[in-house]
């Protein structure tokens, strides 16, 4: 069982909804070194917390929060694009993964010492992704930038 689920089980599952839950915070995964460069980014360490997890938890069908559990290191490892979030939007970075058929993203917050994932949801329609900036992807299996 990853430690992400561990984590889930003991600090989430089963809790009333929109009940409190505590401040704990799990490091999920390490950005790999073309991510962070591509990006411009100094800390490779992505966190999530508890409340982050709660809120998904009270508002997502079982089946995609599920997914989103399982996933969520691989969509902040190892993202397909990375883009600019909106202004409008919480969180700084909008990573981007096709897992199965389908497109999830993951907003991260940078912070003076870590990246926080504010929240992770599936894209149900690509075009979703047109108003954004993109900062980084993979192409041909090698990272290209297309500056920040």
């Amino acid at each position: 069982m990853g430690k992400l689920k561990v984590f889930v089980e003991s600090e989430v599952k089963g809790t009333p909804e929109k009940a409190i839950v505590g401040d704990a915070t799990i490091t999920i995964c390490h950005l790999t070194h073309q991510v962070m460069k591509g990006c411009s980014l100094a800390n490779p360490k992505v966190h999530i917390s508890a409340r982050v997890l709660k809120h998904l938890y009270d508002k997502k069908p079982a089946e995609e929060f599920d997914t989103l559990v399982k996933h969520a290191w691989k969509i902040a490892r190892f993202p397909n694009q990375v883009y600019a979030n909106k202004n409008s939007k919480r969180g700084d970075l909008l990573f981007v993964r096709w897992i199965k058929c389908n497109l999830y993203a993951c907003s991260i917050e940078i912070g003076d010492s870590e990246l926080a994932v504010v929240t992770l949801f599936r894209v149900r329609k690509e075009r979703y992704l047109n108003n954004y900036r993109l900062i980084w992807s993979w192409k041909d299996g090698d990272p290209s930038s297309s500056g920040v």
